[in-house]
């Protein structure tokens, strides 16, 4: 407990950097007012500074529907990743926050963070559980779906490109958000 205690101090005020391959993105379309499906980015990078600022970059053409010829259409038609190739998230998490889950704690919040999607920004509030781990890692998961509205982000007119292409009465501006992001200390 006491090497446990001491070492302390060095975690929290250390970088963290995301390990891209084990954290998701993941949304949820829901069209016809009754079919929902789950979607996902497959890239994502960022980090937790030593003063407890988070920034995580998605690759927004990365986007994974299971559908190649519908990734192909949200990238084009939603996203237009041409022009608008990321989205990015800021925050600032407490640094005391970062102790009590290295230490293997399990820390749950209401984070507040910034959302910059296709030129436009939101502040949103993201319900997380901060969890650490015996492995050295944190992990950051959504407690609950984060609500986004597309209209917010100048979207709605990508998701009637999409609903008339697809021949679908309605495709919902509502998209649940839910995430899985791991850490671990930066090399230094």
């Amino acid at each position: 407990l006491l090497a446990a205690l001491l070492l302390l101090p060095g975690l929290a005020s250390a970088q963290w950097e995301l390990v891209s391959e084990r954290s998701t993105v993941n949304f949820i379309s829901i069209k016809n007012d009754a079919v929902g499906e789950v979607h996902r980015f497959s890239s994502l990078v960022g980090f937790i500074g030593a003063d407890g600022k988070v920034q995580v970059t998605i690759d927004l053409d990365r986007v994974d529907t299971l559908i190649e010829v519908r990734d192909d259409r949200m990238r084009k038609l939603l996203f237009k990743t041409v022009k608008f190739p990321a989205a990015k998230v800021d925050s600032q998490v407490d640094v005391a926050v970062l102790e009590t889950a290295a230490a293997g704690g399990t820390l749950s919040a209401e984070l507040p963070f910034t959302l910059s999607l296709h030129g436009l920004e939101q502040k949103l509030t993201a319900p997380v559980l901060v969890i650490g781990g015996g492995d050295g890692k944190l992990r950051v998961v959504s407690a609950r779906p984060i609500l986004l509205n597309a209209g917010d982000f100048g979207l709605e007119g990508g998701i009637a490109k999409l609903q008339e292409i697809a021949g679908l009465k309605a495709i919902s501006n509502a998209v649940p958000v839910t995430l899985q992001l791991v850490f671990e200390p930066a090399a230094e």
